[in-house]
């Protein structure tokens, strides 16, 4: 799909201001009206692949077998976003829809990526792509500004049915959820956030579907642990891969597909 030529390149405050804040909003659409309409017609094809029993949150690692999500991952102007962040050489190794259905109870409790992620240091980016307008009325996310800064903080089993997550931020934090900020973006725009930072959203009692596409990045220095997460699979972004730490994924050719593995879970993958 043909984007527009507008440069996404970050200024020196929007850098400075993820690396304060840990998260990034307001940035240039990727996709027009028009382009995300035509990524939205086609999405029912990969929903068509759920097997009984999954849901959309089982959409993961797809850009493995589906040309359909890989060139979404590899959309030049989100790869200039990244690169603004983690320098020249990275990678892009996840995807995941994160999609609520209108008046869904789903939840996303507070919680940081990088304790779920088998992988050191911690050098990562999340790109979250909105499929739909996403607001506070149909459970758009919200982050902690500046909480990546605090390091990793200990998470706990969660005892609320309506979480997608089963491992969310332990109590006595020194964050509070009344500082985090609201994520509101536009169908075609995109939001960054570091790998700490402290995140989660709420229902979607709306009559909107709430559906956004992550994308993981990492700089090249990032070394996955292969006897957690056996099935990573990397591919290479921008620059080199001068240290070679983890396997390389073959490009798919395929529109629609799906990896003949199972991805390992968040709560397989956790330390709690």
């Amino acid at each position: 799909m043909n984007v527009a030529s507008t440069s996404h390149r970050l200024t020196a405050a929007q850098k400075k201001f993820y690396a304060d804040n840990g998260y990034l909003l307001g940035l240039p659409p990727i996709y027009t009206r028009e382009q995300m309409a035509r990524l939205n017609a086609e999405l029912p094809h990969l929903l068509a692949l759920l097997q009984p029993g999954e849901s959309t949150k089982d959409i993961r690692e797809w850009h493995e077998t589906s040309t359909y999500l890989y060139e979404i991952a590899m959309n030049p102007q989100i790869l200039d976003l990244v690169e603004g962040i983690l320098g020249p050489n990275f990678f892009m190794w996840a995807s995941n829809f994160f999609i609520k259905e209108p008046r869904s109870p789903s939840t996303v409790g507070w919680h940081q990526d990088a304790y779920y992620w088998p992988m050191a240091p911690h050098n990562s980016v999340t790109v979250w792509l909105a499929f739909d307008d996403v607001d506070e009325v149909n459970g758009g996310m919200k982050l902690m500004p500046g909480s990546h800064r605090g390091g990793i903080i200990k998470h706990k089993k969660s005892l609320s049915t309506s979480s997608v997550l089963t491992l969310e931020l332990a109590d006595g934090t020194d964050f509070s959820a009344d500082h985090a900020v609201q994520f509101r973006l536009k169908a075609g725009e995109c939001s960054l956030h570091d790998d700490r930072a402290i995140h989660g959203s709420s229902a979607n009692p709306s009559d909107r579907r709430r559906a956004g596409l992550t994308v993981r990045y990492s700089g090249t220095n990032v070394k996955n642990d292969l006897s957690v997460n056996p099935n990573f699979k990397t591919y290479l972004c921008r620059g080199v891969d001068e240290f070679r730490h983890n396997p390389i994924g073959p490009v798919p050719t395929t529109r629609y597909g799906r990896p003949n593995f199972k991805p390992v879970s968040n709560e397989e993958a956790g330390k709690g």
